[in-house]
């Protein structure tokens, strides 16, 4: 297995993000559109915090509904902003930061998804399930 590599090399660079501007009924179907389980909320390039399906679940019945449609019950996502959903301290990792940095940091933390930034901007993001593809294709 190789070592020292960067997460740069493995992390998502085209990352879907929103803003705080935007709802929780875009977000809904950004999140199944794409099909992915955490979007960062930014600011052109800066990143103000994260956004995950689970926040979504924790105040909704959105679970409810099949994960292949795109119609969401938007009573219960209007009462909400991106904002106040979203966690606000992120904590971020550099493209240098290695695999196997963010896995050990990934293992330790009860979140999933780690934004990749470079100068206070955001490049990319790296997931647990990126890292389950590295480490399958090092078999």
């Amino acid at each position: 297995m190789k070592k020292r590599v960067p997460i740069s090399q493995i992390m998502t660079r085209k990352v879907v993000t929103i803003t705080t501007k935007d709802d929780l009924v875009s977000a809904e179907e950004l999140f199944k559109k794409h099909r992915i389980r955490h979007i960062p909320v930014v600011q052109g390039d800066t990143i103000l915090g994260m956004l995950s399906y689970t926040d979504l679940m924790r105040i909704s019945f959105a679970d409810a509904i099949d994960e292949d449609e795109f119609e969401v019950d938007t009573m219960v996502y209007n009462m909400f902003s991106i904002e106040q959903v979203m966690v606000k301290d992120v904590v971020s990792v550099p493209p240098t930061a290695t695999v196997k940095e963010v896995a050990q940091f990934l293992a330790l933390k009860e979140f999933h998804a780690l934004p990749v930034v470079d100068e206070g901007k955001l490049v990319g993001i790296v997931t647990t399930t990126d890292l389950i593809r590295y480490l399958i294709e090092q078999y």
